[in-house]
């Protein structure tokens, strides 16, 4: 990744169309075993995205060249949304938005993900987390999921 035209800054509202459109393009990528995803529509995405978690969450958005490729939506310490714009998958945004939570919550960081989720899931682990709990999600998607925590203890643990 080029240093010089990349980088993590906090949402600024200029950024709530891109951040809304990065969302719905990588979850439908991401998640074809949801239909629900599949059937997530752009306009709902930005209503969701405007009345639930814009207003609870701090959102930092990875930028490359003046363009919102990534962002990371945080309540306390727990990682709400992550989601990277599918051309820049394996370029370093999910360990520079996870390097960042961990900065931010260093006495730890939790969250949850799909259990199919397997490149999330490989990304979390290289990272030090740890599954603690297998479950499902909540409505409409009711998927198996998994919560995973770090905790500055696990490294090298």
């Amino acid at each position: 990744m080029n240093e010089a035209s990349t980088g993590v800054r906090p949402f600024e509202d200029r950024d709530e169309a891109a951040v809304i459109a990065v969302w719905h393009r990588s979850g439908q990528a991401a998640y074809p075993y949801l239909p629900t995803w599949q059937a997530f529509a752009l306009e709902h995405a930005g209503e969701v995205f405007k009345t639930v978690i814009r207003p609870r969450s701090k959102i930092w958005v990875g930028m490359r060249h003046d363009r919102v490729v990534a962002f990371l939506a945080m309540v306390d310490s727990y990682i709400d949304r992550m989601y990277v714009d599918p051309p820049e998958w394996r370029n370093g945004w999910g360990t520079r938005l996870v390097l960042l939570a961990k900065t931010l919550h260093p006495s730890g960081v939790e969250l949850h993900t799909h259990q199919e989720n397997h490149a999330a899931r490989a990304l979390y682990e290289t990272h030090g987390f740890r599954a603690v709990k297998f479950g499902v999600s909540p409505p409409p998607e009711s998927a198996p999921d998994v919560e995973y925590h770090w905790r500055p203890a696990d490294v090298g643990a």
